[in-house]
C-alpha cells in the first residue's frame, strides 16, 4: 500500500521535501496512482495540481529538487533502449529475459533505465498510464515550469537537448550500421550501395547535430527526405521478407529498425525545437514507461517477432488460396474433375488402411501405419494436381483474410460477400467430387471383391464399427472437428515451409548440391530443385496433415483418452465400403451420406474459422461487420440464387 494512502496526500508530499528524495516520491506517487480504479485517475491528479497550487513554497521546493535529481542523471540510455528491441537478435534477448526472471538485476537509482523499470514495474501500470488524460499531466508539467526558476528551466533544457541529441546520434550511427547486416544484404543486396538511406540520414543527422551545437540555423529538408526514405526501405524489406523468407531474426532486426526510426523521428520533434514542448515530453515519457512495464515480458517479445513471420507464413497460404476459388464454369468443372481425381485415390487410401488394421495389431504402429498412409497418399494426389476437398478452407480463408487487409471503399462489404459465396461454391463441388467419387469407386471395388471371392469385403464387425464411426451421436462431429484441427494446422504448416524454403533459397542449394552435381545432370537438377523450391511447403504440409491424422487414435491411447478424427473423404468412402458389403438399403445409405456430409460441414467450418481468425491477427486487421456482410450474401442470393452452389448466373455480377 502506499504510504499516500496511510498519511494522506499533503502530508506525504510535506514529508517528501524535507526528505529530498525525489526517486522515493515519484515511486509513492506511482503505487497510489497504480491502485486507482479508472475513475478515479483524473481525480487523485487533480489533487495533486490542487496541493501544488495552494502551497507555492512546497511547490516550488519540490520542483527545485525535481530538476537537480534530473540534471544528474544520464537520460540518452532510456531514451535508446526502452522500448527498442536490443541488437543481441531475438535468442540472445529471449535468453536475458529469462534469467531476468529467475535472478533479477540489481537496480541503480542514479540510471534513469533502473528508475523507469522501478517505477513501472508492472504490466498493469499501461491501463493508469493510457487512462489517465494527457491534459492533466499537460496541466501537472506546466504548473512545475511556472514555478520553476530560469536558472533550472535553462539547465533542465539544455540538460535534455544534450541527452537528446546523443541518443538520436546513436540510433542513427547504429541505423548506418545495419547496412552490414548479412539478413539485410540476402533481402535486398542494393543496401550495400553508397547511396543507402540510412547512411544518408545518418549523413543528415550529423549535420544538423553540429548546426546546433553552434547555434545556427538548419534546413533539415533533405533530412526529412533521408528519413522518409528510411522508412520505404524497411517496408521494402518487410515486403521482401514476405517474398524472399523470413524468421524470428529476421523479423525481430526488421522491428528493431521500425522502432528505432520512430523513436528517431519523436527525438528529432522534441530536442530539436528551442523550447521543449509539453506534449511531445509527456507523450515520449509514457512510452517509455509502458516500455518499461513490459520490458521483461517474454510474451510481448514473443508476439512482436512472430508477428512478420505470420503475416509471411499466412501470405503464402493466401497464395495458394486463390488457387482453390472457382469463378466461372471452367474453374468450377476443373474444380469438380479435380477432386473426383482426389476421391479415386482416396477410395484407395481407405482400403488400404482396413487392409493395415487386419494384420497389425499393436495400436502405435497402426497409427504410424495410417499416418504414412494419409500422408503418402495425400501427397501424390497433390502431385497429381488433384484437389482434397477439407484442404481448401486453410487456403481460402487466408485469401479472404488478405482481401480484408486491403478493404477500401464503401464497396468492400459487397466484395467479400462475393469472395465468400465463391468460396462456399468451391468448396461444395470439391466435396461433391471427393464423396460422389470415394463412395462410387469404394461400392464398386466392394462389389467386383464380392463378385471374385465370393465373400463380403468388410466382416459384420467391420460393417459396424463404420456406421458406428459416422453416427453423430457417437461423439463423430467431436471428431471431426480434431481432423479441422488438423486441416488448420496443415495449412499453417505448408506457409511455414513455403516461408522457410524461400529463406533458405533452396532452389539454387539443391541446383548446385555436391551430391546431386554427381549423379545428375544439369537439366534434371534444374527441374528438381526448381519443382521441390515451388513445392516444399505443400509436400510437407499435405505430409504433417497425413501424419497428424493417424498418430490422433496414437495420441489418445497412450494418455488414456477417446481421441480419433473424422475425415469426409474417407468417411464416404468406409460408407462405399460397408454398403456394398453390408447389402444395405437405399434409405440407411443415405442417411449415413447426410452423417458424412454433416462431417464435412465441420471439417470445413473448424478449419476455416481457425485459419481467418489467425490470418486476420496476423495481418493486424478485422472484419468491420459481419451482419453487413451477411446482409450482402443474401443480396446475391436473391440476385443469384444458383451462383452459391452452381456456375450460372456468374457473369451477372457487377
Amino acid at each position: 500500500m502506499s504510504k499516500i494512502n496511510k498519511i494522506k496526500l499533503r502530508p506525504f508530499l510535506l514529508q517528501q521535501a524535507e526528505n529530498g528524495n525525489i526517486f522515493d516520491l515519484l515511486n509513492e506517487l506511482c503505487k497510489w496512482l497504480r491502485q486507482s480504479k479508472s475513475d478515479d485517475l483524473s481525480q487523485k491528479i487533480n489533487s495533486l495540481i490542487n496541493e501544488l497550487q495552494l502551497d507555492e513554497e512546497l511547490a516550488k521546493n519540490l520542483t527545485a529538487q525535481l530538476c537537480r535529481w534530473l540534471c544528474g542523471l544520464r537520460l540518452y540510455p532510456l531514451f535508446i533502449s526502452n522500448g527498442i528491441f536490443g541488437r543481441e537478435g531475438f535468442g540472445r534477448e529471449i535468453r536475458q529475459r529469462l534469467y531476468e526472471k529467475f535472478n533479477p538485476e540489481f537496480k541503480d537509482t542514479n540510471d534513469l533505465r533502473d528508475v523507469f523499470f522501478l517505477l513501472f514495474r508492472e504490466r498493469g501500470d499501461r491501463r493508469w498510464l493510457e487512462n489517465t488524460p494527457l491534459k492533466l499531466w499537460v496541466k501537472l508539467l506546466d504548473l512545475l515550469r511556472s514555478y520553476a526558476t530560469e536558472e533550472d528551466k535553462q539547465r533542465v533544457y539544455r540538460h535534455l537537448q544534450e541527452e537528446g541529441l546523443l541518443a538520436v546520434k546513436m540510433l542513427s550511427i547504429w541505423l548506418a550500421a545495419e547496412d552490414l547486416e548479412p539478413e539485410l544484404i540476402r533481402l535486398e543486396p542494393t543496401i550495400l550501395n553508397a547511396d543507402s538511406p540510412f547512411v544518408a540520414l545518418n549523413q543528415e543527422i550529423m549535420k544538423l547535430i553540429e548546426a546546433q551545437h553552434k547555434g545556427k540555423e538548419f534546413d533539415d529538408a533533405h533530412l526529412q527526405v533521408m528519413y522518409q526514405q528510411s522508412c520505404e526501405q524497411v517496408e521494402r524489406l518487410q515486403k521482401r521478407g514476405a517474398i524472399a523468407g523470413s524468421s524470428l531474426h529476421v523479423a525481430h532486426l526488421l522491428e528493431r529498425l521500425k522502432q528505432t526510426l520512430t523513436r528517431l523521428e519523436l527525438l528529432l520533434q522534441i530536442f530539436t525545437l528551442p523550447r521543449l514542448p509539453s506534449n511531445e515530453i509527456l507523450l515520449l515519457t509514457g512510452k517509455l514507461a509502458v516500455a518499461s512495464a513490459e520490458q521483461h515480458s517474454i510474451t510481448d517479445l514473443w508476439k512482436n517477432s512472430l508477428g512478420m513471420v505470420s503475416r509471411t507464413i499466412t501470405q503464402h497460404t493466401s497464395d495458394h488460396g486463390e488457387h482453390y476459388i472457382t469463378r466461372d464454369k471452367k474453374e468450377y468443372f476443373g474444380m469438380f474433375f479435380s477432386a473426383a481425381g482426389a476421391g479415386i485415390i482416396i477410395a484407395c487410401m481407405a482400403l488400404l488402411k482396413i487392409y493395415l488394421g487386419s494384420i497389425i495389431s499393436d495400436k502405435v504402429w497402426m497409427g504410424i501405419a495410417s499416418g504414412l498412409n494419409y500422408g503418402i497418399g495425400f501427397v501424390i494426389i497433390f502431385m497429381l494436381h488433384f484437389t482434397v476437398a477439407t484442404k481448401q478452407p486453410a487456403m481460402t480463408a487466408a485469401r479472404f483474410a488478405e482481401a480484408v487487409g486491403r478493404k477500401q471503399g464503401r464497396s468492400v462489404n459487397m466484395q467479400l460477400a462475393q469472395l465468400l459465396v465463391d468460396v462456399v461454391r468451391s468448396q461444395s463441388i470439391a466435396v461433391l467430387g471427393n464423396v460422389i467419387v470415394a463412395a462410387s469407386l469404394s461400392g464398386a471395388i466392394a462389389y467386383g471383391y464380392a463378385r471374385y471371392t465370393g465373400t463380403a469385403l468388410l466382416s459384420e464387425a467391420d460393417i459396424e464399427y463404420q456406421l458406428h464411426s459416422i453416427d453423430p451421436t457417437q461423439g463423430t462431429l467431436w471428431f471431426a472437428a480434431i481432423a479441422g484441427l488438423w486441416l488448420f494446422c496443415s495449412g499453417i504448416i505448408s506457409g511455414f515451409f513455403d516461408n522457410r524454403s524461400n529463406y533458405l533459397n533452396l532452389r539454387m542449394r539443391l541446383h548446385y548440391h555436391p551430391c546431386l552435381k554427381r549423379v545428375a545432370s544439369s537439366k534434371f537438377r534444374a527441374w528438381f530443385s526448381n519443382y521441390v523450391h515451388k513445392n516444399y511447403g505443400s509436400i510437407m504440409g499435405n505430409l504433417c496433415f497425413g501424419m497428424l491424422l493417424g498418430l490422433t487414435a496414437v495420441f489418445g491411447y497412450l494418455i488414456d483418452l477417446p481421441l480419433d478424427i473424422r475425415h469426409v473423404a474417407f468417411s464416404s468412402a468406409n460408407l462405399g465400403y460397408a454398403t456394398v458389403s453390408g447389402n444395405l438399403s437405399t434409405e440407411v445409405f443415405f442417411l449415413n451420406m447426410g452423417y458424412v456430409l454433416l462431417i464435412g460441414a465441420v471439417n470445413l467450418i473448424v478449419s476455416f474459422s481457425l485459419t481467418l481468425w489467425i490470418a486476420l491477427r496476423s495481418l493486424g486487421t478485422e472484419v468491420d461487420s459481419w451482419c453487413n456482410i451477411i446482409k450482402c450474401i443474401c443480396q446475391i442470393i436473391r440476385q443469384r440464387p444458383l451462383s452459391l452452389f452452381l456456375p450460372f448466373q456468374l457473369e451477372n455480377k457487377n
